[in-house]
């Protein structure tokens, strides 16, 4: 035994497992009066923030609800829905944030899958939850949430209101650390495309690293003001409700994300960032004139669906923000790679400057390994920017696994990697790029076809909006590509048009043999939803 080990042990005064309601706990203690929350007229300081959340876990204890117990929630972005994120780990119980888009059966499912013990609901979301418990076979205690601030249409569907249950807590609790950072902190479901949703399991030491990892990547300032575009239940809302515990900053809770909304918050409350989808960029700039506001401050927006394409890099930048471009998946805590800028590649041409954002870039800092592979060999692919693999990570911002789901676990963490099913190549200076999900590649007479690579294309003609890209079967090809396409407000564009577009920028095989003009189908946080695009595309 090494004299470093010798009589060296862990103990109470040096290791302590890592959470991020210690994030919480320090804010509150140094900076008590400083505004944690704005909510339409509502603000709401530090000292308050922490206490509500420990008459909440007070509440949830004293209900029985302990290590490993879940409480489910079905909330909109409201003060409620950050008190959760604290409140119920604080009794070692498990955080289990529903899509508010879901159907009902989903919904069911996700309750029973997590024995839900709890169930807190938002009166707007009232009937899909009424729905959702005829189906299930869970009987968890249902507590009704009504925002103070906003009337919303709904019936209340619980046995206790929201806020006498909080206020029956104890502000003086004495919340549980976690035994072991291991322990689960919360659970999320991924959107299955097809068969039964899979339950993320994430945990405290994850959730601390990324809520960090954020304030790093973003560069986020002491007392950052976080305006939520972002769905809070899409990955726990990528870590930001632990994240801006961090330097006591400021959320700015939207109840629904719309432009007038947006624009008056940013200005308002002095916004410095917000995460989104492209449409939430399309929000904003597609704002009637009369709602935008000249801001005096730059505001990061971090992104991380498909690239932005340079247009709309150009427009963001004239109206005042800084784009970033991120990429993880519910699997990775939300992001966990970021477009890391150089100064230098700010003096690119246009298209040279285009290139370089579309990459999704680099491993976070608090991700330990990032690669490229061959799912078969377990090889890194060359570093050739040209020899697609499957993106693979490695580090303690990777889940625990799916719950209940010990082969889908084995088989997502085969060879010591944890497998995206994305494909992706690597590029000479470590940047990866992604070039589609494994499932869909449009393979047309033997030739490989990204559907991102078509899709960039198409994002660059003016008319263009929103396009999405899925293979349909051809008799003499096997596939082909078919464009779905949304266009821009008062914009027009034929078929013929779209297809000469691309023929004039890809290569033959590339080009979509058919084009719809359609409202393109996507999830909750923005994301297009290929396998709707996939059934949309056999009829057509």
């Amino acid at each position: 035994m090494s004299a470093y080990d010798r009589d060296l042990d862990k103990n109470a005064a040096n290791f302590q497992p890592l959470t991020p309601l210690s994030f919480l706990q320090r804010a509150a203690a140094v900076f008590p009066e400083r505004t944690a929350i704005i909510h339409g007229k509502t603000t709401t300081n530090y000292a308050t923030f922490y206490e509500r959340c420990r008459k909440l876990g007070s509440a949830l204890a004293k209900r029985g609800i302990g290590k490993g117990d879940s409480v489910s929630v079905l909330l909109a972005n409201t003060p409620a829905m950050l008190e959760c994120h604290y409140g119920v780990p604080m009794t070692k119980g498990v955080v289990n944030t529903l899509n508010t888009r879901l159907d009902a059966a989903t919904i069911a499912f996700s309750l029973d899958h997590a024995e839900a013990k709890v169930f807190i609901v938002d009166k707007e979301h009232s009937a899909l939850a009424a729905a959702a418990l005829a189906q299930c076979k869970a009987k968890p205690l249902v507590i009704d949430y009504v925002d103070p601030e906003f009337e919303v249409e709904g019936k209340r569907v619980g046995t206790e209101d929201y806020e006498v249950f909080v206020q029956s807590g104890d502000a003086s609790y004495q919340w549980h650390w976690p035994g072991d950072e291991w322990d689960a902190i919360s659970l999320n479901y991924t959107s299955g495309t097809t068969g039964n949703p899979k339950g993320v399991v994430y945990h405290h030491r994850g959730a601390s690293l990324l809520a960090q990892g954020n304030v790093l990547t973003g560069n986020m300032p002491k007392h950052a003001v976080y305006l939520w575009t972002l769905p809070m239940f899409h990955c726990n809302g990528w870590c930001f409700p632990w994240s801006i515990s961090v330097i006591a900053g400021t959320h700015v809770t939207l109840r629904w994300v719309r432009s007038k909304a947006i624009w008056a918050a940013l200005d308002d409350h002095k916004v410095t960032h917000l995460c989104g989808a492209p449409i939430v960029m399309s929000t904003i700039l597609n704002a009637p004139e009369e709602e935008k506001r000249k801001l005096s401050q730059q505001v990061e927006f971090f992104t991380a669906a498909a690239p932005p394409p340079e247009a709309v890099l150009a427009a963001m930048a004239e109206a005042g923000f800084n784009v970033t471009h991120l990429y993880g998946l519910t699997e990775t805590y939300g992001p966990a790679v970021v477009n890391d800028w150089k100064e230098e590649w700010q003096a690119l041409a246009g298209p040279q400057r285009a290139q370089k954002k579309a990459r999704q870039g680099v491993r976070y800092h608090a991700l330990e390994d990032l690669t490229v592979m061959d799912p078969e060999t377990m090889k890194p692919v060359p570093a050739d920017g040209e020899t697609m693999g499957e993106v693979m990570f490695r580090g303690n911002v990777v889940m625990k696994g799916y719950l209940k789901n010990p082969k889908a676990t084995g088989d997502a963490f085969a060879g010591g990697w944890f497998h995206s099913g994305d494909l992706g190549v690597m590029h000479p200076d470590g940047y990866i790029q992604l070039k589609d999900r494994s499932k869909d590649i449009i393979i047309s007479g033997g030739e490989n076809i990204s559907s991102i690579e078509v899709e960039d294309v198409l994002y660059k003609h003016p008319a263009v909006q929103a396009a999405g890209v899925v293979a349909k079967q051809d008799e003499k090809w096997g596939e082909t590509p078919c464009a779905f396409i949304e266009l821009r407000p008062g914009k027009t564009a034929t078929a013929d048009e779209i297809i000469a577009w691309c023929t004039q920028n890809l290569a033959r095989f590339k080009v979509p043999r058919h084009v719809i003009f359609a409202e393109i189908p996507k999830t909750s946080t923005g994301k297009i939803q290929k396998f709707k695009l996939r059934d949309m595309a056999k009829n057509a």
